[in-house]
C-alpha cells in the first residue's frame, strides 16, 4: 500500500533522511506546511495521501486509528528521546518493515527505549483499547 513516511513535528526532521537512506519517501509535516494540524487533521491527510505516520504522540494517535477501518500504518516511537536515540528506533522500525515487505497495512509498530519492536492489528475493528493506557505486547 505504501513506502511514504509522514513524519510528526514532535519528531526530529532527521528521520526523513533515515528513510530516504533506505530507499523510502519520507516527508516533514512541518515542511509540508502542515506544522500546528490537529492529530485528527494529520490522520485524514496522512489517510488521503496513502502515509504511515511516525510519531512519539502514543495515546492520541492511537484513539485516532482506532476509528479507521483502513490505513497505511502506523509507527510509535517510545518515547520521544533524543535525535540520535529516535534515528535508532525508527531505524529498528524501518528493519521490521522491510522483513514485512513493506506491508504495514492496518499494523501498529510501536518501538520501545530498550529497542525491542512489536507489531499488532489496530484498525475500528481490530485493536484493544486498554492497550492505549496500559500497553501489553504479545
Amino acid at each position: 500500500m505504501s513506502e511514504r513516511f509522514l513524519i510528526d513535528e514532535c519528531l526530529s526532521g532527521a528521520l526523513v533522511g533515515v528513510a530516504k537512506a533506505r530507499g523510502y519517501q519520507a516527508d516533514y509535516v512541518t515542511h509540508l506546511g502542515k506544522s500546528g494540524w490537529q492529530d485528527w487533521n494529520l490522520v485524514g491527510f496522512a489517510s488521503a495521501n496513502d502515509y504511515i505516520i511516525v510519531t512519539d504522540n502514543r495515546r492520541d494517535f492511537l484513539k485516532e486509528y482506532a476509528k479507521l477501518d483502513v490505513h497505511a500504518g502506523l509507527v510509535i516511537l517510545i518515547p520521544k528521546g533524543t535525535r540520535d536515540e529516535q534515528m535508532s528506533l525508527f531505524q529498528k522500525a524501518l528493519d521490521l518493515y522491510s522483513v514485512r515487505n513493506a506491508d504495514l497495512v492496518n499494523k501498529l509498530i510501536e518501538v520501545a527505549r530498550d529497542g525491542s519492536v512489536h507489531i499488532r492489528e489496530w484498525t475500528a475493528d481490530d485493536h484493544d483499547i486498554n492497550h492505549i493506557n496500559d500497553p501489553k505486547w504479545r
